[in-house]
């Protein structure tokens, strides 16, 4: 009997994962572990989750919570960590400490001051969750879908024997964006991917042997297509390349679009499309619609979506269970896979998976301008992973000053007394030795 394991199931992703896990064919019984700190969460998670298993009606599988993790990773084969440290309490901070320093940030959860004080909070409970299954369930299949990506994945390839992925969607939804794009039928979009988390390049696009770029530059001289991708649009026509997280996101990572007030309103737009502190005004008010729509949903005053969804998570399962082969993109070490990146950092290349678990494809070079944005980020991944994980202060700043965009905006004084800033105001959440 297959068992699995969800830390952090008041989270976005417990209700989809638990039904995409309850929708693989073939997998007719096991047990679903719930697990969050927050118990108020975790028991409407739970009793969603059941919810679920009988409507899909899946007798089969059972559903257990627990606040204590360590009671029921014993034996996990799985194991899915989706938590968020801190909540929302720190969001504010994330955004509006930088943004005095002029570092105006989207969502500032994967890279950039936001994206590393994020790590700081939530690398060591990472670190100690893996410890647990290192000593639990040794032989789990580690999967995380908690950012920032690559720092986490990073930190934990280093510290750790355990056999892990890093997991996100933004590959499925740019490749349903570019086929809409495109107009043409998804299932004819061939494509080759890589690089690292949020920063990876459509290296390749194709349907029926055909290269698709020379259209896709086409339909970007058209303002309806062109506002809906403004800089992603913008770094293909300067790069060639289209790159996999959002428009608003992506602007954040480089040092080209949020220096200046005139850059953010010629090249951004509202929301995931750049909007200034979008993360910070809205995230708040999405956990509590989250918690709101699971409610409703028990209530039968809201309709609970059955179907199976794109997040890789059951798709790697069931492959590797039943021995149905499946490839994904996911974050992993750089173990030669990609060329001209650094190769003591992680990189996300397609992933064969089968009943032998986790199995990384070699890529090869990206083109040099593409594998220069990644070395970029690169550096700050790694001097942030190492200097959590050595307890090291200095490096933690020194992550902040190679930043992209910090760099482009701040001087290496201003960078030191913004990380100070931001040290003082999250103490009670950051580890004592930066705080």
């Amino acid at each position: 009997m297959v068992k699995i394991t969800l830390l952090g199931a008041g989270s976005l992703f417990s209700q989809p994962l638990v039904t995409d896990i309850l929708n693989i064919e073939g997998l007719d019984e096991g047990v679903i572990n719930l697990v969050d700190i927050d118990k108020r969460r975790l028991d409407i998670s739970t009793n969603l989750a059941k919810k679920i298993a009988e409507l899909t009606g899946r007798k089969g599988w059972k559903i257990k919570s627990s606040v204590d993790r360590r009671r029921v990773l014993p034996d996990s084969d799985y194991v899915i960590n989706s938590i968020e440290v801190s909540g929302t309490k720190c969001v504010r901070w994330d955004n509006d400490i930088p943004l005095k320093y002029g570092i105006d940030q989207c969502i500032g959860d994967t890279i950039g001051p936001g994206g590393i004080m994020k790590a700081l909070r939530t690398l060591p409970s990472i670190l100690d969750i893996l410890a647990d299954c290192e000593k639990l369930c040794p032989d789990a299949l580690f999967m995380n879908y908690t950012n920032p990506m690559s720092i986490i994945m990073q930190a934990a390839l280093l510290s750790s024997p355990m056999q892990m992925v890093g997991l996100c969607h933004s590959v499925q939804a740019t490749s349903k964006a570019l086929a809409s794009y495109l107009d043409i039928p998804y299932e004819q979009l061939l494509y080759r991917c890589g690089g690292i988390n949020h920063v990876a390049w459509m290296t390749e696009l194709k349907a029926e042997g055909k290269d698709l770029y020379p259209d896709l530059f086409a339909a970007m001289k058209k303002k309806k297509i062109y506002e809906k991708d403004p800089v992603r649009f913008d770094v293909m026509k300067h790069l060639g390349y289209f790159v996999t997280e959002s428009s608003g996101h992506f602007s954040e990572y480089v040092p080209w679009y949020r220096k200046r007030k005139e850059l953010i309103k010629k090249f951004c737009r509202g929301g995931y499309l750049g909007g200034s502190g979008f993360y910070r005004t809205q995230w708040p008010k999405w956990r509590k619609q989250q918690d709101e729509d699971k409610k409703k949903m028990l209530a039968g005053t809201k309709e609970i979506p059955l179907q199976r969804g794109h997040e890789y998570a059951s798709y790697i399962i069931e492959a590797h269970r039943l021995n149905r082969p499946f490839t994904c993109n996911a974050t992993v070490a750089n173990t030669g896979l990609i060329d001209n990146l650094l190769q003591t950092c992680v990189a996300e290349v397609p992933v064969l998976v089968d009943r032998r678990g986790y199995l990384p494809t070699y890529f090869g070079p990206l083109p040099e301008q593409l594998a220069a944005v990644c070395r970029s980020h690169q550096s700050v991944y790694q001097l942030c992973a190492q200097g959590i994980i050595e307890q090291n202060r200095e490096m933690i700043i020194h992550a902040m000053m190679f930043d992209p965009l910090s760099a482009a905006v701040c001087s290496p004084e201003e960078i030191r007394k913004m990380a100070a800033e931001l040290f003082r105001a999250e103490r009670n959440y950051i580890p004592n030795w930066c705080s």
